[in-house]
C-alpha cells in the first residue's frame, strides 16, 4: 500500500486545490455576512476599524526640526539629521552652529 512519490505529489496538488476552493467559498460567505451587517446597522469603516487612518482620517502632523547649522557664505541651513551637506562635510561643525 505504499504510494509513489508522483502519486503523493498529485494528491498534494489535488488537496491544495480543494483547500484553495474551500477558503474562497468561506471568504465569499464571510464577506456577504459582513456586508449584510454593515448595511443593516449603517456602519462605517471608522466604526469597524477605529485605529486605522483611512482617507477620511486627518493626516498626521509632521513636526519640523529646527536648523542647528548655517553656512555663513550661502545662508543654507542643516538640522544635523541625515547626510551632511557638502558645505559642512568633513569639517568641525562648531563654527557653523546656530546660537
Amino acid at each position: 500500500m505504499t504510494q509513489s512519490y508522483k502519486e503523493l505529489l498529485a494528491q498534494r496538488e489535488a488537496l491544495e486545490l480543494a483547500i484553495a476552493q474551500a477558503r474562497q467559498n468561506e471568504i465569499s460567505s464571510a464577506v456577504a455576512k459582513v456586508r449584510e451587517l454593515v448595511a443593516e446597522y449603517g456602519l462605517t469603516a471608522q466604526d469597524i476599524f477605529p485605529g486605522r487612518g483611512g482617507k477620511s482620517a486627518s493626516p498626521k502632523a509632521v513636526s519640523k526640526v529646527a536648523a542647528k547649522y548655517r553656512d555663513p557664505a550661502t545662508g543654507q541651513t542643516w538640522t544635523g539629521r541625515g547626510k551632511a551637506p557638502k558645505w559642512i562635510e568633513g569639517q568641525d561643525r562648531t563654527p557653523f552652529m546656530i546660537a
